[in-house]
């Protein structure tokens, strides 16, 4: 219980030995750390009391002590209160969950939408409608690292992000409904960070939907959940949460790299027209000269 207590507010990524979940930095995220802390109190409440009954019974009630067990078979009072206090915690439990459970679906909204593909095996992202495009993986230095036979744990911790690093990481803006679509291109794939508190299939084929609005600024890591392949481990998903005008900024940056380049200006009508005369007048051969007089 004082282990439990202690991480209430962990962080927004796992860490080494995390007994609790984190809150996460979306209203998702913090939706089920909500659900799942009143569940868990409810539990140890639950525990508490029977726990704490059996020991009274066990010591109080003993035979050395002489007692006598009572000898019946039914007590309706008992019955009735088993019966209805698991019903009204159970409806305790799953009027908030319920309502949650239902806003974690509602994709209407939104201000945006990223289309979110997994490939044999790295990501790729589209920004809907704004020409934009990144493919994501993992990082050259975790990749040379995990290759080589003679790396050491010392070059291992001085990569801070070990496996959980990328080229290019999902930039999304905060206090922003984005909304997901999700899919894949081979096999099935499971796109994942548990900072944004959900996780949705990539099934070829198929078009699933999620969406997430990020309450604070940073870089939030996670992982494929479905074994996709030999590589299934060395495929991070990094997203970098920033605030809007920031994005913007990025967005713009983005387009203008990815635009195609500008054609060269049409000439004007009259520099046109003297254009052509002049070529003309070069293709057209000139005529002999006139004979001498004589």
């Amino acid at each position: 219980m004082a282990l439990s207590a202690s991480a209430l507010a962990q962080s927004a990524d796992p860490k080494p030995w995390q007994l609790n979940m984190g809150r996460g930095v979306t209203a998702s995220s913090q939706h089920a750390y909500d659900a799942h802390m009143l569940a868990l109190w409810i539990c140890v409440g639950i525990g508490v009391l029977v726990f704490g009954a059996m020991a009274v019974a066990m010591f109080r009630f003993r035979k050395s002590r002489g007692a006598v067990a009572a000898q019946f078979t039914h007590n309706t009072t008992a019955e009735i209160i088993w019966t209805v206090v698991p019903i009204v915690l159970l409806v305790i439990m799953a009027v908030p969950a319920t309502r949650k459970l239902i806003a974690m679906y509602d994709t209407r909204d939104a201000e945006m939408t990223v289309k979110v593909t997994g490939v044999q095996w790295m990501w790729k992202y589209e920004y809907m409608g704004e020409d934009v495009t990144l493919t994501s993986r993992l990082d050259r230095e975790s990749d040379r690292l995990r290759q080589n036979r003679d790396t050491t744990r010392a070059e291992l911790d001085a990569h801070g992000h070990y496996l959980l690093d990328v080229d290019n990481a999902l930039v999304l803006p905060t206090d922003t409904k984005v909304r997901f679509v999700v899919t894949a291109d081979d096999v099935i794939h499971s796109w994942w960070v548990p900072a944004l508190g959900w996780k949705q299939d990539a099934i070829p084929g198929i078009v699933n939907e999620a969406w997430t609005e990020i309450l604070e600024p940073g870089i939030y890591r996670g992982q494929c959940a479905e074994l996709c392949g030999k590589d299934h481990a060395f495929m991070p998903i990094v997203v970098r949460a920033v605030p809007r005008a920031e994005f913007d900024s990025w967005l713009a940056a983005e387009k203008a790299r990815n635009a195609p380049p500008a054609a060269d200006p049409e000439p004007a009508p009259a520099q046109a027209d003297a254009e052509a005369v002049d070529a003309a007048a070069a293709q057209t051969p000139s005529a002999p000269a006139a004979p001498a007089a004589g």
